[in-house]
């Protein structure tokens, strides 16, 4: 999938992924997307959760060999 901007959260746990996140969207501009990469299972619950509440696209979110992939665009 493309995207402008990545972020590597592999190896934190809960909630520095999410908080890294928030940081980095602030930094984006409206309809880029930036793809983050996790190994920490909560973050299938709380990055939904996040783009949610905030009102940005999860485009797409997958799982491979215990990595979480997820594609965010800014609102």
């Amino acid at each position: 999938m493309s995207h402008q901007l990545e972020l590597d959260t592999a190896g934190l746990l809960c909630p520095e992924p999410v908080m890294m996140l928030h940081v980095e969207i602030r930094k984006m501009a409206s309809k880029e997307v930036l793809k983050v990469i996790a190994t920490d299972p909560s973050t299938a619950r709380d990055i939904p959760k996040f783009c949610n509440f905030l009102g940005h696209s999860l485009v797409d979110q997958t799982q491979e060999n215990g990595f979480f992939y997820y594609w965010i665009q800014k609102k």
